[in-house]
């Protein structure tokens, strides 16, 4: 019970007994009122806390729209405040760019990685950003700016947790490349679809190729369907009317999908084209709408040790951390199995880990979190695979060694990465 509660309850007691002053009701009135206003400051200085761990985060008074404005326009994220600086319980804008819209601002990942589920969860995100988008430099209520309407109704929505491109009508929307599709890429999205709606991705136009397949993903079942080739099974938790992650990572015509943490699609061949442009089917009405957001399209890069041997270097984007912290999450375990048993096959290799983050925020805390992000990635090798700490060191540059420019969120992006360096 803490300190303000106790008091409360002792006053409560006290005045159980005939009053002894004439004002004694009106001082246990202010004495409550007191206890109250203690506890809800605690209240909200913990929900104040939980905010300030939004990475990059910029504070805003509600009534100040300049300065809203302004930090969407540079991709930040935007706490909303009261007068007297009092984060406001409804945040609008207090999604980071590019970080799932159903993570919350301090919540974790769940179990940590190599347990519960995530044993046998083999997703691999890709390297090389092709395309990415969260909608955060769009205007609400307008189509987005960097993708091509092909028929049906569609605009940007903003909610609680984020920006999302919402869909009212039978349609499909195309995503430009710039480039060829490669073999080896992988597909990521957030996805809300009512019961009995669905979102399906196509690699290329369906209606001018033949003999090509898609992937489907809906609350009840998802996965890939082809020529002759069909491989969908359920989720494994009820995804209807709620946001969820999926992913597609596909090598030539091996394709996997995902719905959260769950492989719901394993097909060996199928077909699905390759173009330079993607297609996505996204049927809705006005009383279900489907909504989709932090888009994310890359080419996928040969193995870790491979790269290392070519180059001495190699830049990963698959070890996640919550928002804002060094917590690895679980769809981290992929990568660091593969960094794991290469250290165990190859005792002789010695490895720098390089923590790196965009631009978005205070430089300060940007080089702490990649610091101790590094630092996080050295701790879960040597206790899981057993590697001798004197071969991996840990370093944290923040946004000092760009990979790319900060000013698109393909660069942002490929800027949140940990690379491992040969020693």
């Amino acid at each position: 019970m803490s300190r303000s509660t106790s008091l409360l309850v002792a006053l409560l007691v006290a005045v159980a007994a005939p009053p002894r002053v004439v004002h004694s009701q009106g001082i246990l009135d202010r004495v409550k009122q007191k206890a109250k206003d203690r506890l809800n400051a605690k209240a909200d200085s913990a929900a104040d806390k939980g905010l300030d761990k939004i990475e990059g985060a910029i504070r805003c008074v509600a009534t100040d729209k300049a300065c809203i404005k302004k930090a969407q326009d540079a991709g930040k994220s935007v706490v909303v405040t009261d007068a007297k600086g009092h984060p406001l319980k409804d945040q609008p804008y207090a999604q980071p760019p590019g970080a799932p819209a159903a993570a919350a601002a301090s919540a974790s990942s769940g179990p940590p990685p190599g347990t519960g589920l995530w044993v046998n969860y083999d997703f691999v995100p890709g390297d090389s950003v092709i395309f990415a988008e969260d909608f955060t430099r769009d205007e609400v209520g307008e189509f987005p700016k960097r993708l091509e309407l092909v028929s049906g109704n569609y605009e940007v929505a903003q909610a609680s947790d984020g920006r999302y491109m919402r869909g009212t009508a039978v349609g499909y929307v195309k995503i430009p490349l710039g480039r060829m599709l490669p073999d080896r890429f992988t597909f990521e999205a957030d996805i809300q679809v009512a019961p009995g709606g669905y979102v399906k991705l196509y690699l290329a136009d369906p209606d001018k190729t033949n003999g090509i397949g898609y992937v489907q993903f809906n609350p009840s079942e998802s996965g890939v369907t082809g020529p002759g080739t069909e491989s969908i099974s359920a989720p494994a938790e009820d995804v209807n009317n709620t946001v969820f992650h999926a992913r597609v990572m596909a090598d030539g015509k091996h394709v996997k999908v995902y719905v959260n943490d769950k492989r719901v699609a394993n097909a060996p061949s199928v077909n699905l084209g390759r173009s330079n442009e993607l297609w996505l089917g996204l049927p809705g009405d006005e009383n279900n709408p489907v909504l989709i957001t932090n888009i994310r399209v890359a080419a996928s890069a040969r193995k870790l040790y491979d790269a290392l041997a070519a180059t001495g270097r190699v830049a990963t984007h698959g070890i996640l951390f919550d928002t804002g912290a060094d917590a690895l999450r679980g769809e981290s375990t992929p990568t660091l199995v593969e960094i794991g048993q290469m250290l165990q096959q190859h005792p002789d290799l010695k490895l720098t880990i390089e923590g790196h983050t965009d631009n978005v925020g205070d430089a300060a805390s940007n080089q702490s979190l990649s610091e101790r992000r590094a630092a996080a990635v050295k701790a879960y090798l040597v206790a899981n695979y057993q590697i001798d700490a004197s071969r991996l060191s840990a370093k944290g540059y923040g946004a000092s060694k760009s990979a790319a420019p900060n000013t698109t969120p393909e660069g942002r992006q490929m800027n949140r990465r940990v690379e491992l360096v040969k020693n």
